[in-house]
């Protein structure tokens, strides 16, 4: 990336999962020390379980989230290692990618 655009490199990390994982995703963003996350309810899609539906039925914990949370790259390492085991258990999906921010502070 052109050093121009003053831009700093950490680890964007994306899980879809089930309602009801929700919180134990998001209280293990906070234990490594995120800042924030962006939760996205009603997701669908096509995976191994077949295809869900984004609409609510009966509640948040009947549909799919996608979680997005954007760590410095030092962080990424604890909270994959904290992911990996629920994730092996649980239904969901993980992706992992290198992002460029733009104000590094919000996310320290």
């Amino acid at each position: 990336m052109d050093d121009s655009w003053h831009l700093t490199r950490m680890t964007k990390v994306e899980v879809v999962i089930g309602g009801d994982d929700v919180s134990a995703i998001t209280d293990m963003f906070s234990q490594v020390g995120a800042t924030g996350f962006t939760a996205v309810s009603g997701v669908s899609g096509l995976g191994h379980s077949g295809y869900h539906q984004g609409r609510l039925l009966f509640n948040d914990r009947s549909t799919l989230t996608m979680l997005t949370v954007v760590v410095p790259n030092e962080l990424a390492g604890m909270l994959l290692k904290e992911l990996r085991p629920l994730l092996e258990r649980r239904s969901g999906v993980m992706f992992v990618s290198d992002t460029w921010v733009s104000r590094p502070e919000y996310f320290q």
